[in-house]
């Protein structure tokens, strides 16, 4: 895939974008959480059978998987912070949507608009690695990263709060205010990343991708209901892997592909993207069981008869965790690398839930448990998109978040099916009521830890980080990341574009060709006609040089290694220009 900008970040945000776009991403897991309480309830709300009310979450879950790489591509190709917002809009008019009805269909209309804000994760994460300076790019993902479990753990007291003293359509005029917060403070804060795609959206994939990814949620989502060995669930999963087969061949034959799975089956990015499936599944464990747990009378012999606020309270401590984990991980990623960073924090999660079995006999317990488990998902969490950045060009960064976004949402619906059918079938039946019991719990809890081992196991086999990559993410200081800003110019052409007059020619494409006749990277020059290109190696290369009524420019230069600018004269085609 071939992409206009170098890898370099364009340093020039100011200090508040990082919390302004974290805050984008709270609003996102808020919007998700907000429905937790009154999910039992549902079916009364919307007067209709409790099968068709559990399309209300569903209808979000499809859409914000279908969104997510879709936005994530459009953000390379447009401009992220574009996208960032039309993402978060699209969510305001779901929620506005949703709080004005008690139909069911409308009511599906709307949570499917609100998923959509899904793409606003790795759109964030995207905008810091192009604006952020090294010192300060890991703990900021960490964080963009995390904003996920955090906004969903720091929700849940709050949407049971208002469920229980409001309307329940409260819930959606307070998700549509902070998505108008978060609209609001990206348009006076954050500015829009210069780095763009080269070529245009593919359509094709991105139908082909939506298609095979509806294919494939919808019996994993609604295979309890309508049992794992019917023909509509076995069919729908034959077809999955039908349609994203032939998209994946599809996908290897387009130029400029919605994903590009050339890179996406590096063994860095997709070992990755297979680690964020199983700390999906272990973090909505925690947040499937404990609510449950917490809320379930005393009578039972192991519930602990806490409110719904309170049982909300008790979780919070796992987001409040993986917030305050941020700045730890970068400081564990500086010194040791996100590898041993994502090894860590699975780690914890297992002790967490390892743990946890033994800690489910008071409602103190349950806090230890989710701060146990909140530091291990934050470090776990921070861990994957400094990994994927690390491995993919900084034109792919939306695109290839996105996927690993989408990894990680497809973690948390297996997890609920696998979770909620364990829960169903180790139910008593009082009252023609199910009720969850303690061994159902301890069962989830163990899943839990099985994933966590899975994805341990795959972490391990993760490769150490290329220098490039470990410059970008490990600078822990100011002097630090100097050293290697300096180190950088002797690894890059840099110089001036010029004219036929000798003067500066702004924007002009500069193009590095090596030998083997690939493009190793690309950027547009500035104001001043200056450009600077990243060199993977020394050796010879070919610098070509474009630019709107000007003659086109390739010339050989051969990088010896040091610092030696290299001018670049339209004025001269074809002419060979020594390095």
């Amino acid at each position: 895939m071939t992409h206009t900008t170098t890898d370099q970040p364009t340093r020039r945000a100011g200090g508040a974008v990082v919390p302004v776009l974290a805050f984008a991403g709270i609003v996102v897991a808020v919007m998700q959480t907000l429905l937790v309480p009154v999910i039992k309830d549902l079916p009364q709300l919307l007067g209709t059978a409790p099968s068709n009310a559990t399309w209300v979450l569903t209808s979000t879950l499809l859409s914000g998987a279908v969104a997510t790489p879709i936005m994530g591509r459009l953000g390379d190709l447009n401009g992220k912070r574009r996208m960032l917002i039309l993402s978060l809009a699209v969510m305001v008019v779901g929620a506005l949507i949703s709080a004005l009805t008690s139909d069911l269909i409308t009511m599906i209309v709307g949570r499917s608009l609100q998923g959509f804000a899904m793409g606003a994760i790795p759109l964030g994460i995207g905008l810091m690695r192009d604006m952020l300076p090294r010192e300060k790019l890991g703990s900021a993902m960490a964080l963009m990263s995390s904003s996920i479990g955090v906004g969903g753990g720091l929700a849940l007291p709050a949407a049971a709060l208002v469920a229980q003293h409001a309307n329940w359509h409260a819930l959606f005029y307070g998700a549509a205010g902070l998505g108008v917060l978060a609209i609001a403070l990206t348009l006076f804060v954050v500015p829009e990343s210069p780095a763009r795609a080269a070529g245009t959206f593919d359509l094709p994939g991105a139908i082909g991708l939506s298609t095979g990814l509806v294919l494939l949620l919808l019996p994993v989502t609604k295979g309890s209901d309508w049992g794992w060995t019917s023909g509509t669930t076995l069919g729908l999963f034959a077809a999955a892997i039908v349609v994203l087969l032939l998209w994946g061949v599809m996908e290897l034959r387009v130029k400029a592909p919605l994903v590009d799975l050339r890179t996406t089956a590096r063994r860095e990015v997709l070992l990755t993207n297979l680690a964020s499936i199983m700390v999906g599944v272990s973090f909505y464990v925690v947040s499937l069981v404990l609510p449950q747990l917490l809320q379930l009378p005393t009578a039972t012999g192991y519930g602990l008869g806490q409110s719904m606020v309170v049982a909300g309270l008790c979780v919070a401590p796992l987001g409040l965790t993986m917030m305050f984990t941020a700045p730890v991980y970068a400081r564990l990623s500086a010194r040791y690398g996100p590898k041993t960073t994502l090894i860590l924090g699975m780690l914890i999660i297992a002790l967490g839930y390892g743990g946890g079995l033994g800690l489910m006999d008071a409602a103190w317990q349950t806090i230890v448990t989710s701060v146990i488990l909140g530091a291990g998902i934050g470090l776990a969490y921070s861990s994957l998109p400094a990994l994927i950045v690390g491995a993919v060009p900084a034109s792919e960064t939306g695109a290839a978040n996105g996927l690993n976004t989408l990894m990680r949402s497809i973690g948390t619906s297996v997890s609920s099916a696998v979770i909620g059918m364990v829960l169903a079938n180790t139910a008593n039946n009082v009252g023609g009521k199910a009720i969850p019991t303690l061994h159902g719990f301890h069962v989830s809890f163990l899943i839990a830890t099985a994933a966590v081992a899975v994805g341990l196991l795959l972490a391990l086999f993760l490769p150490g980080q290329r220098a490039s990559a470990v410059s970008q993410l490990r600078a822990s200081s100011e002097e630090d990341a100097n050293l290697e800003r300096a180190e950088e110019v002797l690894r890059s052409f840099r110089g001036r574009v010029l004219g036929a007059d000798g003067a500066p020619v702004p924007r002009a494409k500069v193009t590095l060709i090596d030998r083997r006749g690939r493009q190793a990277g690309a950027t547009l020059s500035a104001e001043d006609g200056s450009y600077a290109l990243a060199v993977p190696a020394q050796g010879p290369y070919v610098l070509a040089a474009r630019a709107a009524g000007h003659a086109p420019l390739a010339s050989a230069a051969t990088h010896p290694g040091e610092d030696r600018p290299v001018d670049l004269d339209l004025s001269l085609p074809g002419e060979t220009v020594p390095a």
